[in-house]
């Protein structure tokens, strides 16, 4: 994309955001445990989320998807029970890609109408909408209720008969109908309470490939029992009926992508979500986030993102890919403008906070990712990973903040927050399926730390603890920094030298690296360690005070994160000290203010 600033990606579980209640029931119903609505996200709510210091809303769970609730009375058909995960269902077992999940809206015939006004808010507001696209799977049971004219729904056209046609929507078992996994006790549908529609059986014949590509009729129960995986043209044996991109195309434009693929076949499910993708961009939608892109061809997405960039060159598309090997084939030969940096610097700084790691492998990291760094987008929070406070994560929202801080300011890649996170959201509630750790994404549930934060409505805090107000007060001059400073958009160089020895084993929790433009520099200083100060100066590599054409002399530097705070910085003979003690826990983002 055409990026002039850097991306903040401020990540709200919609149908969790503006929810009030604190009941908190197992397995509870929406009228027990409440929901929260497109019309709880106020413009006070935006105001709050642009001052935290983001550009972007990844609004999560927006497309309609299955989930046990009565609709019929607006036309959408049930799901069954033993196909939805959770009560309120999963966000990415998607039923009708033209619409907006009916749970959402104050009249759900109006849904689509409703989140149109958010998007306008948010626009308003001065930050960007992205919403999510689940290009690989649906839900078992879909059904279009709003498609576009000439629009056909997912399968209608199938030829069932057969497991593979090219331009069949999805893989079927001919002759065989599907068969429920056994299920365990704890997570048999609605926490085994009785339902009028489990009186019958879930019935699909034939059968269809699961999700995550099982070829089972009855599939097992890990698996994405409750969805269907689409068919993009790989033939059972791995074989593509479709055209290879050749490598040339690596590093050409959008366009040339766009153009490459107009005189070319390809299968209708490239074309029923490119068109998805555009209705959306049409609705004012600014870009989205593609769940499990690396499970669908690298072709498509060159065929699928080059489509919206001629739509809207600045959309902003992020996709998930946990295999670093196919990181360069998914940005350059996808056209991807950013991917998880999830199996690389989030596994990382994870297992630094937990003690498992060292601090060094930061610095393999951005060497092996250098080419493509800008595109890695870095968070410690989403709804897929375990909340920074939880036992099995940090254990409390102050240990994971010089992580934060490194994620923020170490490149020009975006930085995502997953809503209630810097407000030390722990996610200990049992919500029914969805279990503690994690902030449920398949049940009706309240998000007590970020409630506390909500405060009714008034988005001001008045609930919150000191220590939760401080430490969004802490995110918020951070994102905010991220975004302002000058120095945070230039290159990156590491100050660790084999001098960190002299902080014995303290120095595998210490890091340090300078940002720099030809005008100006930021030392980022970072202490990982939980009890422990240093006792020796923090020094200043020789090849990194000519980097910044520093004199021999005396600097004065100023935390940007703490006003009161300023180091000193001594050069001699071209080498840098700072004899500050670096505090557990501490993080200092450094300006230069003054010359002795």
């Amino acid at each position: 994309m055409n990026q002039k600033t850097k991306i903040h990606l401020y990540q709200i579980f919609t149908r969790l955001y503006g929810n009030k209640n604190s009941n908190n029931k197992p397995w509870g119903t929406i009228e027990e445990n409440g929901v929260g609505k497109f019309s709880d996200i106020t413009p006070t709510a935006l105001n709050s989320i642009r001052d935290l210091g983001m550009t972007h809303v990844w609004y999560t769970g927006i497309p309609h998807h299955a989930l046990v609730a009565d609709y019929t009375e607006f036309g959408i058909s049930n799901d069954h029970p033993t196909v939805v995960k959770g009560r309120a269902g999963s966000p990415y077992a998607v039923k009708d890609y033209y619409s907006v999940n009916p749970d959402l809206a104050d009249d759900p015939s109006k849904r689509n109408q409703e989140f149109q006004s958010l998007i306008q808010r948010t626009h308003r507001a001065g930050l960007k909408v992205i919403i999510d696209i689940v290009p690989n799977h649906v839900a078992r049971h879909y059904q279009g209720l709003n498609n576009p004219a000439g629009t056909r729904d997912f399968g209608a056209d199938d030829d069932v008969n057969v497991e593979y046609a090219v331009d069949n929507n999805f893989y079927y078992i001919p002759d065989q109908a599907f068969q429920l996994p056994d299920i365990p006790q704890c997570l048999q549908p609605l926490g085994g309470e009785e339902h009028p529609l489990l009186s019958e059986p879930y019935k699909e014949l034939p059968a269809k490939w699961t999700g995550n590509g099982s070829r089972l009729a009855k599939p097992n129960a890990d698996d994405w029992y409750e969805t269907v995986k689409i068919n993009y043209g790989v033939q059972p044996d791995g074989s593509k009926d479709f055209p290879e991109l050749p490598q040339a195309y690596r590093h050409k434009s959008c366009q040339a992508h766009f153009e490459f693929w107009q005189d070319k076949h390809v299968p209708n499910s490239w074309i029923k979500f490119r068109d998805i993708a555009l209705y959306w961009l049409s609705q004012g939608i600014d870009g989205f986030r593609y769940d499990m892109a690396e499970m669908v061809p690298v072709e498509f997405w060159s065929f699928m993102n080059s489509s919206i960039k001629e739509v809207n060159p600045d959309a902003f598309l992020v996709a998930e890919v946990y295999q670093p090997h196919l990181y360069r084939d998914y940005i350059q030969l996808g056209k991807m403008d950013a991917l998880y940096d999830k199996v690389d610097l989030y596994d990382a700084l994870k297992d630094i906070i937990q003690g498992r790691s060292d601090t060094q492998n930061i610095t393999r990291i951005q060497e092996e990712l250098n080419d493509i760094e800008p595109h890695m987008l870095h968070f410690l929070d989403n709804h897929d990973e375990q909340r920074i406070p939880c036992s099995e994560f940090a254990s409390n929202a102050q240990a994971a903040l010089p992580a934060m801080v490194l994620s923020a300011t170490i490149s020009n890649a975006p930085t995502m927050i997953y809503f209630g996170q810097e407000v030390g959201e722990a996610g200990a509630e049992k919500a029914g399926f969805g279990q503690p750790t994690r902030t449920s994404i398949f049940d009706y549930i309240g998000v007590p730390s970020h409630q506390r934060w909500m405060n009714g409505g008034k988005f001001d805090g008045g609930q919150s603890s000191s220590d939760e107000l401080a430490l969004r007060h802490f995110y918020q001059r951070l994102m905010n920094i991220a975004l302002t400073c000058p120095a945070l958009t230039g290159d990156m160089q590491p100050l660790r030298t084999d001098e960190d020895k002299a902080h014995g084993s303290l120095a595998n929790k210490l890091y340090g690296y300078a940002r720099y433009t030809h005008k100006e520099h930021a030392l980022i200083l970072l202490n990982f360690d939980s009890t422990r100060s240093t006792t020796q100066p923090i020094a200043l590599p020789a090849e990194v005070v000519t980097t910044l054409t520093l004199a021999d002399g005396h600097y004065v530097y100023q935390d940007l994160l703490n006003s009161n705070v300023q180091f000193e910085v001594e050069i001699k003979d071209g080498e840098g000290h700072i004899a500050q003690p670096l505090k557990p826990l501490t993080s200092h983002i450094l300006q230069l203010v003054d010359i002795g």
